[in-house]
C-alpha cells in the first residue's frame, strides 16, 4: 500500500477481495466522491429510480447467491428505496445498501440533502445500520456490513458515509475476514423431530423459500419420497422449493387462517421447513391447525420461529436439516396420501371479449421454454400460474415476499443480470398486472441498456382486481381508485426502447411470446384480460 492510499482506494481493494464489483445505483451529489474514477474492473448498473435499484440488486443477490452492493442518494433517495427494501428484508437478500451523507463540517447545521438521523431511516428493514464515526473506519464498516448481510439469517444492511470521507489518507490494506453462511440444527433436537415424524401416520411437509435459497430443492424431494408424505407450498411463497408436478405435491395451502387450517385437515403432523407459520393475507378467522394436528417448524431465522403461533421449533439451515432428517427418519411407503389436485383441463375459449387469466396461462404453457425462470407480480392470477406453469426446477420462480408491488419488473432485470454474470443462459419471463407494471416501469430502460432478453407479459384488466376481491370480502362497497383506465403500456414500453406488441387471442399470444424469446432483446407483450374475483 503506497503513501497516497485513501479511504477510497483501500475500500475498493476490499470490495474486489469480497467480489463486490457490481454496483447497483442511482447517483447523487453526496455519492460522487464514492464513484469518482470508477474502476474499469467494476460494473455500474444504473436504474432510474431507487426502488428499481433495490429490486434489481435483490434479485441479483438471490440469483448469484452472493451479497449485492447498492448505492443510493442520501435522505430522499434512500426514502424512495424503502418500499423494496421491505421486500429484501422479508426475502433475506444480503444487500449492502450505501448512501452518501453531507460533508461532516456541514452536518451540524442540517444542510440541504443531509440524511437526518441517517441510521434511523432504513430501520426496521435492515439487520444493521451504521454511519462511521471516523473516516478511517469506512473500510472496516464495509467488512462488518458484508458479514452481517451474509450470516444467517441473511438480509440487507445499511451504511451512511459522509462525502468527504473518501479522499482522506489511509494506510491499509483493510482487514479481510471470512464468515459462515449456515449453521447446523441441534443434533439431539433433530433426532427428536425425526422420531415424531417417523411415528406420524399422515404427515404433511411444507417447504418454504429458505429451502430453495439454501440449495435444498433436491433434498426436499428426497425427504418427501422417503416419507411418502404429501407436500404443500406455504401461503404466498416468494420462491418455489419443490417440484410442483411431483406425484406427492398437493398444491398451495391458501392465504387465510381458515384456508390453511382446512387444507391441513386429516394430517396428524405438519412439518414446516424454511417458511413462516404462516404468512397470512386476508383476515378470515378459523383454526390455525385442525384439532389433533401437531406442528414442527424448522427455520434459520429465530424471529420467524418466535413469531409462530403454534408448533415446536428447531433452528438451522434448511438444506442441512432436510438432509439430516432424511438419514434419520424411517421409510413410510405404507402411508395413505390425500387425493391429488385435479389437473386443469384446457379452458374453453369464449367467442369474443378479453381472454380469461386461465386462457393466458394455458397459452403460455403451450410454448413454455425449457429452463425458464418466472418472476410474477399478478396477485389475482397466482392460482392460474400454479396450475399452468408449475415450478419444475430450482431457482425458477420468484415473487415479492412483502406484499408491496413494484418489485417484479426490475427484479426480472436483476435475475437476468445475475444469470449473465454467472454464465447461465435461461429465458427470464415476468408475468405482471397492469397496475403493478406502473410502479417501477423505469426498470425497462435498464433492461434495454443492459441488452437483457427479458420477456414481460402484462395482463391488462383495467383495475386492481385483488383489491376488488378484498372489497367483496370486507364488505366495503364504493372504494375509490380501483379502476385503471387509459393505460397505454405498449407506447410506454416502446418509449423506453423495448419491442412491444398487443395481442387479443391465445394464438397471437403464443406467436408473439415465441418471437420475443427468439429476439434476444427486451420485449413487452400486452394482453387484455377479463377481470376476475378470487376467493380469499
Amino acid at each position: 500500500m503506497n503513501e497516497r492510499s485513501t479511504v477510497h482506494s483501500v475500500t475498493y481493494d476490499l470490495l474486489r477481495s469480497l467480489r463486490l464489483t457490481t454496483v447497483f445505483g442511482n447517483p447523487g451529489s453526496t455519492e460522487e466522491t464514492f464513484l469518482q474514477e470508477f474502476p474499469d474492473d467494476f460494473t455500474y448498473v444504473l436504474a432510474l429510480q431507487e426502488a428499481s435499484v433495490i429490486a434489481m440488486a435483490d434479485a441479483y443477490a438471490q440469483t448469484t447467491r452472493r451479497p449485492a452492493l447498492v448505492n443510493v442518494h442520501s435522505s430522499a433517495g434512500l426514502g424512495n428505496s424503502v418500499g423494496n427494501l421491505v421486500a429484501a428484508y422479508h426475502g433475506h437478500s444480503p444487500l449492502i445498501v450505501t448512501a452518501g451523507q453531507q460533508h461532516r463540517e456541514l452536518v451540524i447545521g442540517e444542510p440541504y440533502l443531509a440524511n437526518r438521523d441517517a441510521t434511523t431511516l432504513p430501520r426496521p428493514w435492515v439487520k444493521w445500520s451504521y454511519e462511521p464515526l471516523r473516516a478511517e473506519d469506512v473500510p472496516e464498516a464495509f467488512m462488518r456490513a458484508y458479514a452481517a448481510a451474509l450470516q444467517p439469517p441473511s438480509g440487507p444492511v445499511f451504511l451512511s458515509i459522509p462525502l468527504d470521507d473518501w479522499n482522506r489518507p489511509l494506510s491499509g490494506p483493510a482487514v479481510l475476514r471470512d464468515v459462515s453462511t449456515a449453521y447446523a440444527p441441534d443434533p439431539e433436537r433433530l433426532r427428536h423431530f425425526a422420531a415424531r415424524i417417523t411415528a406420524s401416520r399422515r404427515p404433511a411437509l411444507v417447504f418454504g423459500p429458505e429451502v430453495d435459497r439454501s440449495g435444498g430443492w433436491h433434498a426436499a424431494v428426497a425427504l418427501a419420497e422417503r416419507l411418502n408424505a404429501a407436500v404443500y407450498s406455504p401461503p404466498l411463497a416468494d420462491r418455489a422449493s419443490f417440484r410442483e408436478d411431483h406425484r406427492l405435491y398437493r398444491g398451495p395451502l391458501g392465504m387465510s387462517v381458515r384456508a390453511v387450517g382446512e387444507r391441513l385437515a386429516g394430517h396428524d403432523l405438519v412439518v414446516v421447513v424454511g417458511a413462516e407459520v404462516f404468512r397470512y393475507y386476508p383476515y378470515v378467522p378459523g383454526d390455525i391447525l385442525p384439532q389433533g394436528t401437531e406442528l414442527l417448524h424448522i427455520t434459520s431465522d429465530p424471529a420467524v420461529a418466535a413469531a409462530a403461533r403454534v408448533g415446536d421449533s428447531l433452528l438451522g439451515d434448511a438444506r442441512m436439516a432436510i438432509e439430516l432428517l432424511t438419514e434419520a427418519v424411517a421409510e413410510g411407503g405404507d402411508r395413505v396420501l390425500p387425493e391429488p389436485m385435479p389437473r386443469p383441463g384446457k379452458p374453453t375459449r369464449t367467442p369474443s371479449g378479453p381472454l380469461t387469466p386461465a386462457e393466458v396461462y394455458a397459452a403460455l404453457a403451450d410454448v413454455r421454454p425449457e429452463h425458464a425462470v418466472f418472476v410474477n407480480e399478478s396477485t389475482s392470477t397466482m392460482a392460474e400460474h400454479a396450475q399452468w406453469l408449475p415450478a419444475v426446477e430450482p431457482e425458477s420462480f420468484f415473487a415479492t415476499p412483502s406484499g408491496g408491488i413494484g418489485w417484479a419488473l426490475p427484479a426480472a432485470v436483476g435475475v437476468a443480470l445475475g444469470d449473465r454474470d454467472r454464465g447461465v443462459r435461461r429465458p427470464v419471463v415476468c408475468l405482471i398486472g397492469d397496475g403493478s407494471f406502473q410502479y417501477s416501469v423505469q426498470g425497462l430502460w435498464t433492461a434495454v441498456q443492459q441488452g437483457l432478453p427479458v420477456v414481460y407479459v402484462a395482463m391488462r384488466n383495467g383495475e386492481y382486481s385483488i383489491l376488488k376481491s378484498f372489497a367483496d370480502l370486507e364488505k366495503t362497497p364504493g372504494v375509490p381508485g380501483l379502476d385503471l383506465p387509459g393505460l397505454d403500456i405498449v407506447s410506454v414500453a416502446r418509449g423506453f426502447g423495448c419491442q412491444a406488441a398487443e395481442v387479443q387471442s391465445p394464438a397471437e399470444l403464443r406467436k408473439e411470446f415465441t418471437a420475443a424469446l427468439e429476439s434476444g432483446v427486451t420485449c413487452v407483450i400486452v394482453v387484455t384480460t377479463r377481470p376476475q374475483r378470487i376467493t380469499l
